[in-house]
C-alpha cells in the first residue's frame, strides 16, 4: 500500500490498485494537476517493485539477462526490458548500480515474478537476491521547474546530470537519493528514493519546503505521459516485440546473448517492423483496444485514449500496421467510426524530451 497514506488523504486523494499496489488516482482535479506540472513542478508517490542484487557476480548476472548493458560505476543506471524466448517484453525494469548493490525498480507485480526466475538460474553465480519492495519510498518530481525545487531542498549535493545517474544527499536531514529521470512526462524530473520510514517525511519536504509543488497521481501520470508519447508497460509495452513498440533506448544491439535476443536481432535487420506505436488526434476519445481504420480496412488498435488539457482535445496512442501511408483514418468511439489523424509524437513539446519515445529505423531496401 502506499506509505504516505493518511497525507494523501488529507490531501483529498482517492485510490486505485496498480499491479497489487495501492497508488493515488487522483486528488480530485487531474486535469489542473497536469497543467500544474507543465506550469510548474509536481509530486507523485511512485508505485515500484523494488529488487535488490548483490553478490560479486551481481552486475554480471543481470547483465546476461536483460536487453540493454548495466552500468559497471556507483551512480549510474539505465533503461532495460526482460524479453521471453519468443522476443516478447515480459517487464521494463530500471537498473541502478549502487556500489555493493544493484536496485532494480520494476513494476509493482513484476517483482515477486522476477525473483522466482532469476532464483531457479543461480548456479555457481555469486548473486543473492531479495525483494526490497517494502523498504524504500520513491517520489517523482516533474515539471519545467523540477530542477529549482530539488536543488531548493537538496543538502550535500547537486542535481544529477545526465538522465539515470543519481546523486546522495539530504533532505530536512534524511538521507535520500536523487535520480535525473528520462522524461517520461516531457518535462525535466528526478526520482527521490528514500527508506520507508522516512517517506512521510520526504513527501512533506517536496510538496511544502523550498519551491512549493502540487501532488498529482496516476491519473494525471497516464495523461502527461501520454501527451509526451512515452510508451508504458501496462499498456504499449507488455508482451509486444521491443522492436514493435520502438522501445530502442531498451536495448543494446551490440551486447552480448539475452533471452529472446535473436527474434529481436532479426526483426531489427528486416528494417522498420510491419506494426509500429504512433500517435492519433481523434475527433473523440477513444478507450483501450478500439479499434482502429484506414477506410474500411482494419489497421490496429489504440492502446491509450486520453483528454488532454495540454491541448484541449483528445489523444492516443494505437499500433497500426505500418506500410506507409494512410489517407482515411477512423477510431470506433462507442460503436461508431470517427474521424482521427496520425500526428508525429510527442503530442506536447515541453522542458524536455521522453527518451523513451518510440524510434524506429529507416526502411531498408
Amino acid at each position: 500500500m502506499s506509505l504516505v497514506a493518511d497525507v494523501h488523504a488529507d490531501h483529498g486523494a482517492t485510490f486505485t490498485d496498480r499491479g497489487g499496489r495501492e497508488v493515488v488516482a487522483d486528488y480530485g482535479r487531474p486535469d489542473s494537476a497536469a497543467r500544474a506540472v507543465r506550469n510548474g513542478v509536481g509530486v507523485i508517490e511512485m508505485g515500484y517493485g523494488v529488487v535488490v542484487v548483490e553478490g560479486d557476480d551481481r552486475v554480471a548476472f543481470v547483465d546476461n539477462a536483460v536487453t540493454n548493458r548495466v552500468p559497471e560505476e556507483d551512480g549510474e543506471g539505465c533503461y532495460a526490458l526482460l524479453l521471453d524466448p519468443q522476443g516478447a517484453i515480459e517487464t521494463e525494469l530500471f537498473v541502478y548500480n549502487a556500489g555493493e548493490r544493484l536496485l532494480l525498480f520494476t513494476p509493482p507485480d513484476r517483482a515477486g515474478p522476477l525473483l522466482d526466475d532469476w532464483e531457479e538460474k543461480i548456479f555457481i553465480d555469486d548473486v543473492q537476491l531479495r525483494d526490497a519492495s517494502a523498504d524504500f519510498g520513491v517520489f517523482g518530481v516533474h515539471g519545467p521547474t523540477s530542477t529549482e525545487k530539488i536543488a531548493s531542498v537538496l543538502n550535500g549535493a547537486g542535481s544529477p546530470e545526465p538522465e539515470l545517474t543519481f546523486v546522495r544527499g539530504r533532505m530536512d536531514d534524511v538521507g535520500v537519493t536523487v535520480i535525473a529521470g528520462d522524461g517520461p512526462t516531457g518535462e525535466e524530473g528526478y526520482e527521490v528514493v528514500c527508506a520507508a520510514e522516512e517517506a512521510e517525511r520526504v513527501f512533506d519536504t517536496l510538496l511544502t519546503r523550498g519551491l512549493n509543488a502540487a501532488p498529482f497521481g496516476y491519473a494525471t501520470w497516464e495523461t502527461l505521459t501520454a501527451e509526451a508519447g512515452t510508451p508504458l508497460f501496462g499498456t504499449e509495452l507488455r508482451g509486444r516485440l521491443p522492436n514493435v513498440a520502438g522501445a530502442r533506448a531498451a536495448v543494446d544491439f551490440e551486447k552480448g546473448c539475452f533471452v529472446g535476443q535473436e527474434v529481436v536481432s532479426k526483426v531489427e535487420n528486416r528494417g522498420r517492423p510491419s506494426q509500429r506505436l504512433v500517435g492519433l488526434r481523434p475527433d473523440e476519445r477513444p478507450e483501450a483496444g478500439a479499434a482502429v481504420f484506414d477506410g474500411d480496412a482494419s489497421v490496429g488498435e489504440v492502446t491509450r485514449g486520453v483528454e488532454s488539457p495540454s491541448l484541449g482535445a483528445p489523444i492516443a496512442l494505437a499500433y497500426l500496421e505500418f506500410d506507409g501511408d494512410v489517407t482515411d483514418l477512423t477510431v470506433r468511439v462507442d460503436g461508431d467510426e470517427v474521424a482521427a489523424e496520425r500526428v508525429d509524437l510527442p503530442f506536447v513539446d515541453g522542458s524536455a524530451r521522453s527518451l523513451r519515445l518510440p524510434t524506429y529505423p529507416e526502411a531498408t531496401e
